[in-house]
Parts: C-alpha cells; sequence; structure tokens
C-alpha cells in the first residue's frame, strides 16, 4: 500500500503571512520590579514551594 499524498497548501496573501511571521518572532515579557526573586531557604531539599 501506497502512502497517499500531502496536501498542498498555497499562500495567496503574502503581506499577511510575511507580517504573521515577523510577529510570531516578537517576545513581549513584562517583569514587575516588586517581585520577590528568591525564596529562602527552609531547610528542606528541593525547589521552595513559594
Amino acid at each position: 500500500m501506497s502512502k497517499p499524498t500531502p496536501a498542498r497548501y498555497r499562500t495567496t496573501n503574502w503581506s499577511s503571512y510575511t507580517a504573521s511571521l515577523r510577529k510570531r518572532g516578537s517576545l513581549l515579557i513584562w517583569l514587575d520590579k516588586e517581585m520577590t526573586w528568591l525564596a529562602p531557604h527552609d531547610g528542606s531539599p528541593g525547589r521552595p514551594a513559594v
């Protein structure tokens, strides 16, 4: 039995396609300066709970 031929998709709206590729590559990160980054050590092994 042979494999079925995969579907071919053709891009017709190149400006929208290019814009979506540019948008996909952007990464926006929000950081809170008031956030506590390191939890105090409680003596138990493993990752801190908070």
